[in-house]
């Protein structure tokens, strides 16, 4: 290789790697907690993500720089239906407590001793009431309600209409309100 091609190589190389740190790294976040809603495990998340960042790291030479949220969601829900179209039985039937399991980017925070009793009270009953949900409503209430994603990027993970997410979202808000209200109206009179 001559030198001029070399040093033009380099130059691409460190380029990609600036706009990978720009663009991509600070959505990975993001891009995990998208992924452990869309997977239901933390260990099929990471994987996920990982496909989604390597398929982002080829492809940044086309991508013109703009909403790169989007961008990487749209590639995080391709990786997705591509890996469901070759994916294996699982073998094993394991509980993904987010308690056994810290995020593979940092820690998770803890809280206070009151806050752990609150929450496990009601995230038994909200776990009941979002497990008892359509797998297409309780997947828009955890992207948009636990993950934090707007309704735009929810839309662009699911392949669905913004309005198809809105209508979803406020027929599962309703019926969690519902179940949630009958469990503590039964908790009372017990």
């Amino acid at each position: 290789m001559s030198p001029g091609l070399n040093d033009a190589a380099t130059a691409a190389d460190a380029a990609r790697k600036s706009a990978f740190a720009e663009h991509v790294e600070p959505e990975i976040d993001v891009l995990l907690r998208a992924a452990r809603t869309l997977t239901g495990s933390w260990v099929d998340a990471e994987d996920l993500v990982q496909d989604t960042l390597i398929r982002a790291y080829r492809g940044l030479g086309s991508f013109d720089g703009a909403h790169p949220r989007a961008w990487l969601l749209t590639i995080l829900r391709n990786t997705n239906i591509n890996s469901h179209r070759r994916q294996r039985p699982d073998l094993l039937d394991a509980d993904d407590s987010l308690e056994r399991h810290t995020l593979a980017f940092g820690a998770a925070e803890s809280s206070s001793p009151e806050q752990t009793i609150t929450d496990r009270e009601l995230g038994d009953d909200l776990h009941r009431a979002v497990a008892a949900l359509d797998p297409k409503f309780s997947t828009v209430v955890l992207l948009v309600d636990v993950d934090d994603l707007s309704y735009t990027e929810v839309a662009d993970v699911l392949g669905i209409a913004v309005g198809t997410v809105t209508s979803r979202l406020s027929r599962a808000r309703k019926r969690l309100r519902h179940d949630l209200n009958a469990a503590a109206k039964s908790r009372r009179s017990s």
